[in-house]
């Protein structure tokens, strides 16, 4: 259903807000797509602590394509600003865009259709990985990292406690209420009500829907009873005072993590590298562990993050911009760099060198750190489907779940009320819509 979302996007296209800049962004793939002739400068958005050094292991390697990295922020605020750098015709020629924010970026002009570029690349990927850089045949971008959610733990406090590492939320929630009763200064985790990619992640776990499409409907399923029940579960944790409702890595959450008062993360593999840039000295304590499951015996989980390398339309090589992707997203060399960061390689070649590779730094004991991951990544679930306005959702329910943890108002009502928001903007943009 991923790869009809072009079909259906091109009769709505016009009528949304960020199609706008579309018409501009696409004359630059129209430039001059000749080898240059001399050394020639890439500019390149992308965020994370992997990038930097390998745009250096790239640049010493290729003394005639030099590449300059920003870091233009992460996920939605990078798409907003590749949108306004398209419309205003200064753009990027290369950027790292976030599966969730890609079918947006290619509705809005931003990212270009490398499929001549990329055809031997696909073979390099699982399909459920390919796909979510690829609409109606065509690609639009080479899949970078892949984040399929674990449990990262305090594995020394949870000792120290004896808490059992669950496997079921159910398990979860009783060792949430036993760390409060052993220690009442420490959480077992954070509920954060911003971050939309986890909430989405735990639902879709539960067997959530958000968008899929069948022809020329939609249909929108935010306040699916699956997405109610986990709503309703992280409420009784709220409501019993068994997690920290409060923003994540805020230099007070980041205090607290160092003081041992938060024990865990529900989040992509990437956790372990977030988490050691922000305690690092905690190097060590800390393991990584499945993610709790709903269904005791279902493994599934869903991706949280994980992003592809997009060419945009402003790119005036984009066949070598093209060349720079693929390497950054596909290469052993860059592979190699985003293991040591604590990333998971989205390539398979780069998935099988995790199991030579030591542990992330955060964890150095866990010899079995890449096997579990690879474990983890074997079970998730495949072909999510994301919809043309992430980011209106995004939004909508960073606002909504706010206010109901500051307000005590109900998770669920937060839940419909950014179900509301994304069908009245998708019917606004022209599209046909049906409610789950």
């Amino acid at each position: 259903m991923r790869r009809r979302f072009l079909a259906v996007a091109a009769l709505s296209a016009a009528a949304l807000t960020l199609a706008a800049c579309s018409s501009d962004g696409a004359e630059g793939s129209d430039g001059d797509q000749s080898t240059p002739d001399g050394p020639i400068t890439l500019d390149y958005w992308a965020w994370g602590t992997a990038q930097q050094p390998m745009v250096e292991a790239w640049n010493e390697a290729h003394p005639d394509i030099q590449v300059v990295h920003t870091d233009a922020g992460g996920g939605g605020d990078s798409s907003a600003k590749l949108v306004t750098a398209t419309r205003a015709e200064n753009a990027p020629d290369v950027a790292i865009v976030e599966y969730n924010t890609l079918p947006a970026m290619i509705v809005a002009g931003v990212a270009a259709d490398i499929s001549e570029y990329t055809g031997d690349l696909e073979s390099e990927y699982a399909p459920g990985v390919w796909s979510q850089a690829t609409f109606d045949g065509a690609s639009y971008g080479v899949p970078q990292d892949a984040g399929p959610m674990a449990l990262t733990y305090n594995q020394a406090r949870f000792d120290e406690l004896g808490i059992e590492v669950p496997t079921t939320w159910a398990e979860f929630a009783e060792a949430a209420e036993a760390v409060r009763e052993a220690d009442p200064g420490t959480y077992i985790t954070t509920f954060a009500p911003a971050e939309f990619g986890g909430f989405a992640g735990l639902a879709q776990q539960a067997g959530a829907e958000w968008w899929t499409v069948d022809g020329d409907t939609w249909t929108v399923g935010i306040d699916s009873d699956a997405s109610l029940e986990v709503a309703d579960y992280w409420q009784d944790l709220i409501d019993r005072d068994l997690v920290l409702a409060e923003p994540l890595l805020t230099p007070e959450w980041n205090a607290a993590l160092n003081d041992g008062e938060i024990l865990s993360w529900p989040a992509g593999l990437w956790a372990a590298g977030v988490l050691n840039g922000v305690a690092g000295e905690m190097a060590g304590d800390w393991a990584m562990a499945p993610l709790p499951q709903w269904e005791e015996g279902n493994s599934s989980v869903a991706f949280q993050g994980g992003s592809a390398v997009v060419v945009t339309t402003s790119a005036e090589y984009p066949e070598i911009a093209a060349e720079f992707a693929a390497w950054m997203g596909a290469s052993d060399e860059a592979a190699a760099i985003q293991i040591e960061q604590g990333q998971y390689p989205a390539s398979l070649a780069g998935q099988e060198l995790t199991l030579e590779s030591d542990p992330p730094l955060l964890m150095p004991q866990q010899e079995d750190y890449w096997a579990v991951a690879a474990e983890i990544a074997a079970n998730t679930v495949p072909e999510i489907s994301w919809g043309p306005n992430v980011n209106v959702a995004s939004s909508a329910f960073q606002d909504a779940m706010s206010a109901a943890v500051q307000n005590g108002t109900p998770l669920r009502e937060a839940l419909a009320t950014t179900h509301e928001a994304v069908v009245e903007d998708m019917e606004t943009a022209g599209f046909t819509v049906e409610t789950d």
